[in-house]
Formats: C-alpha cells, structure tokens, sequence
C-alpha cells in the first residue's frame, strides 16, 4: 500500500480535536504517540475499541506514551460520542484527544484511507490503522486492520513496550517477548561488545548450523 510507512517522519498536520487545534509534531514532543484511526463516530467496533484504549491509557501514561485518535466526523460529533463510550464501561475517561477529519484530508497523508469501506454518500472512510511515533517523529511500527475487525489494545501495549525496550538497550524482543522476560542480542553485536553492554551475561543457542546468533539477555 502507498504511502507513510515505517521509517517515514509523520507529516506535520495542523489538526482541529476535541481538545482544541494542534501540530501534530508539538503534539508529539519529546515523546512516543500512538495515533490510530477509526472509520466512523456511533459504531459499535469503534465504541468499544475507543473505550478500550481509555482503559489503558494509565498505562501508556507511566510509559510517557502519547494517544491520539483520528475519526471523520466534526468535534461536537466526538464530544458527544465520548458520552457513549464512557458510558459503555462506567469509570473509564476519555482524557486523549480526538481529531475532526471530516474532509479526510489528515487520514490520507496519514495513510489511514480503507480501499473498501465507504459511507454512505460515498465518501472514503479510514481503516483501522495505528502507527507508534517516536520522538524523531518517524513511524516505528504500524498495525492495519479491516473495519469488521477490533484491534487488541493488550497487543498495542505489548508492542510498545517491546519497541521502547528495544530502544532503550539497543536489543531485539523474541517471539511473544513480555517486560521482565529475556532479550535477544542482535547480530551485528559481537560477543565482546555483547560481553561489555551485558556485564550479567548471555546464553548461547546452541543450535545444528553450529552459528552462534541466538543469544538472549536479561535487561531492566
């Protein structure tokens, strides 16, 4: 699919959200966002993802991870949506903005634009995308999905903890990899590098090609 991709620095959008006008490269600062998008405003998929991500937002924020969403419809449709989602499962809060893009201007420079989906007056719709942006505001890793189906937001942050990780210590998260559990060691690190970055150690796959690139780590 055309367009932004891993890699790409996000374009620096003047957005109108629930929240009042941003930059979008303010918005993101010093820090990780995750903006994803969401194709319509009072559908059942997006309620429930929507409240979903308000409740983990907590834990975003101990990570100093940003959220941003992104849905077509105008502030005063969203602000009245909030009503619904936060209705939808009482004691969760809504506290990260919502972008108005009903001229769809902002989903497709965001590459967020769903090939199939279209509403009723045969307007584009976005898909269900999300991108996490670090700091140097270039997309690290991107989740696409079809409309009919929900993201899982314990996989989002799963994945940003994974990227975070990674960053931080300069590995590579194996298979299924959860905080707390072993790393691996990338292969352009050398067993003497690896021996000064990880004064703790390292184990060796040992493995029939006799290749020694399997090597996991324990980090903080």
């Amino acid at each position: 699919m055309p367009g932004l991709t891993l890699g790409d620095v996000v374009p620096d959008l003047e957005l109108d959200t629930t929240h009042g006008k941003i930059r979008l490269h303010d918005f993101i600062g010093d820090a990780y966002a995750i903006i994803f998008s969401h194709p319509a405003d009072f559908t059942p998929v997006c309620t429930t993802e929507l409240s979903e991500m308000a409740g983990y937002a907590g834990e975003f924020d101990k990570r100093g991870v940003k959220l941003l969403g992104f849905s077509c419809d105008d502030v005063e449709s969203h602000k009245d949506w909030i009503k619904d989602i936060e209705a939808y499962k009482p004691g969760r809060r809504v506290g990260f903005p919502i972008v108005a893009d009903p001229d769809r201007e902002a989903i497709r420079q965001l590459n967020m634009i769903d090939a199939d989906e279209k509403d009723t007056a045969g307007g584009e719709l976005p898909n269900r995308a999300l991108h996490i942006v670090g700091p140097d505001k270039k997309v690290k890793l991107s989740f696409l999905f079809p409309a009919c189906t929900g993201r899982n937001m314990a996989e989002v942050l799963r994945a940003t903890d994974a990227l975070l990780t990674a960053a931080r210590h300069r590995v590579a998260t194996p298979v299924n990899w959860k905080p707390g559990e072993r790393v691996v060691i990338p292969p352009g690190v050398s067993d003497e590098e690896a021996k000064a970055r990880f004064p703790a150690g390292f184990e060796t796959a040992q493995l029939p090609s006799n290749k020694c690139y399997l090597r996991f780590t324990q980090v903080d």
